[in-house]
């Protein structure tokens, strides 16, 4: 799997940059990714040291548009933490 389709989007939440202060960042990545090919992605991609990651899997979700009901899509997140001192520059923007 390539690294450009490993990690899809930086998720930017409320919760998301309080953890920016212990040197943590959350991306929604692809679900069939693992833990190494995530650490490899990051390291590439950002040029710093990933020291854990950590992945959840988050189940789809029913919803209601009007009288017709349907699923949300599954997806998966990973919360990568980086060496002391190390950032990632496009959550400092947010």
């Amino acid at each position: 799997m390539n690294i450009h389709e490993v990690l899809r989007r930086p998720i930017i939440t409320e919760k998301g940059t309080t953890q920016v202060g212990f040197n943590k960042y959350t991306f929604e990545v692809a679900r069939q990714a693992n833990k190494q090919q995530v650490k490899e992605a990051v390291e590439k991609l950002f040029k710093v040291d990933v020291l854990d990651v950590n992945m959840i899997n988050v189940p789809g979700k029913m919803r209601r548009v009007g009288k017709h009901r349907g699923m949300t899509s599954p997806s998966k997140k990973a919360i990568v933490t980086v060496r002391e001192g190390q950032r990632i520059e496009m959550y400092e923007g947010a």
